[in-house]
């Protein structure tokens, strides 16, 4: 139970398919409450299938829901608010039209209007050829399809009249952050803004130079502050929280899940949910070479008080094995034969992995391609008449996830990193035992599990440190 008086937090990350919402008792550091919802937002994209956007009303009604959803009388307890989100995407919108507040039984919420699609980090629309043929950025990440000044750039030269209707932009979290404070123009985290390409963590500046000299309407750019910074304080009483409370800069969903679940600076993070990351963080002084490396696996993205993050992050993770479910009920399905739940179907399937130990067979299960080698294709080879069973196909592919993240990330690297111990998290991890053996097998550390990374407890985390 909260005591009287308690100061609460209240942390938001809006995630690609849900947004959750956490409340955080700023004396005790637990979590007191807790919601999430799918947004089911997905609409069809004028690129066809390369293209991933999102409808941002249904966005804000499941993040107005969530939010609602919570106790009553804890949401007067708010004192402030973190906000998270996914990175690289962008969204468009009008200064001072970007929503219009309204009475939601007796609450206050806001609702998009005037707005953008929502186009997303999965993105595709940016092929290989488009983005050779955009100027080198002066940073030291590359370009890459669904960051935030690719897809505008995408647009300069596809449809410039749609870039007309607009005179602000930013990553998804950022919207929220804008409209809560009422701001004139829109602030973006350095997380953000690295993850939008065109940006540099050295000078903490986006290249406008290079960018104006491409015709890039650099009109469009939010300001950015660092990471952990206040933006403002709500206009309006919003969800049942009192107007003027204060709102954080709205940070990067991967930094946030990290902050919420490494402990020690000696800890690794690996999460694998539909894709998978591993990363550690950097020691103190740590900069990156300020020029893009386009086959480096390893990117460097900022974290919090100057600090970076060591991060392979992997396109393929339980995504594969979604699509490897997929494929199985496929062929079921043309053999006439009745086809079971993909819940009943996936548990079969990792029964029948746990039931081989061990297999010759090689899946490389880049099915995605990586951001580093976005033509790799994935492959299976090694393949005897003795290993074709669905049991060796399972550990193959559960194999081959784990060993792919490897290959980017290797253990001698942890080891000369200091890395003492891994945290294991994300819900593909979370339900595969064959995953979870797999990663056991080639990481020669200490794996932790049960405490996953969550980025809305991460992004109220991050304001907690501000008293």
């Amino acid at each position: 139970m909260e005591a009287d008086g308690s100061r609460l937090v209240l942390g938001i990350d809006v995630g690609t398919s849900s947004v959750k919402a956490v409340l955080l008792d700023v004396r005790s550091g637990d979590v007191v409450g807790s919601q999430s919802r799918d947004t089911r937002a997905a609409v069809q994209s004028e690129c066809g299938p390369q293209g991933k956007e999102q409808d941002v009303i249904q966005i804000m009604r499941a993040l107005n829901d969530c939010v609602t959803s919570l106790p009553r009388e804890s949401l007067k307890k708010v004192t402030r608010i973190g906000v998270s989100g996914q990175m690289h995407g962008v969204i468009f919108w009008k200064k001072n039209q970007g929503c219009h507040w309204i009475n939601s039984g007796n609450l206050r919420v806001f609702e998009p209007r005037d707005t953008s699609y929502l186009i997303t980090w999965e993105d595709g629309r940016c092929n290989t050829d488009f983005l050779a043929s955009l100027p080198q950025p002066q940073s030291h990440l590359s370009l890459a399809t669904g960051f935030g000044c690719a897809t505008i750039f995408w647009y300069l030269r596809n449809r410039p009249d749609f870039l007309d209707s607009y005179d602000a932009a930013g990553t998804i979290q950022d919207y929220v952050v804008a409209m809560l404070c009422g701001l004139q123009r829109p602030q973006m985290s350095v997380h953000n803004a690295t993850s939008w390409g065109y940006f540099s963590t050295r000078s903490k500046t986006w290249n406008i130079d290079i960018l104006r000299g491409s015709g890039f309407p650099v009109h469009l750019l939010p300001a950015v502050v660092n990471a952990g910074c206040v933006a403002g304080k709500t206009s309006y009483e919003w969800c049942g929280i009192c107007q003027g409370t204060e709102v954080g800069i709205a940070l990067g969903d991967f930094q946030c899940s990290v902050y919420s679940s490494a402990t020690e600076s000696t800890d690794a993070v690996l999460n694998i949910s539909t894709s998978a990351q591993l990363t550690f963080s950097m020691p103190d002084g740590f900069q990156p070479e300020e020029s893009p490396n386009p086959g480096e696996p390893v990117a460097y993205f900022p974290y919090f008080n100057d600090h970076y993050l060591a991060v392979a992050a992997s396109l393929n993770g339980g995504n594969v094995l979604a699509s490897f479910i997929t494929l199985l009920s496929d062929w079921i399905a043309e053999l006439g034969l009745a086809i079971p739940s993909s819940a009943s179907l996936y548990t079969r399937v990792i029964a029948a992995g746990l039931s081989q130990h061990e297999t010759h067979l090689t899946i490389d299960p880049t099915l995605f391609g990586e951001r580093h080698t976005p033509d790799r294709l994935a492959s299976v080879s090694n393949i005897t008449a003795a290993e074709l069973s669905l049991g060796h196909a399972t550990r193959a592919l559960c194999h081959g996830i784990v060993q792919n993240l490897h290959s980017m990330l290797p253990s001698s690297r942890l080891q000369e990193s200091g890395v003492r111990r891994i945290i294991g998290s994300g819900s593909a991890l979370s339900r595969n035992d064959v995953l979870r053996q797999e990663v056991e097998k080639i990481f020669p550390f200490p794996v932790l599990y049960g405490k996953d990374t969550d980025s809305a407890l991460g992004a109220a985390m991050v304001m907690v440190k501000q008293w």
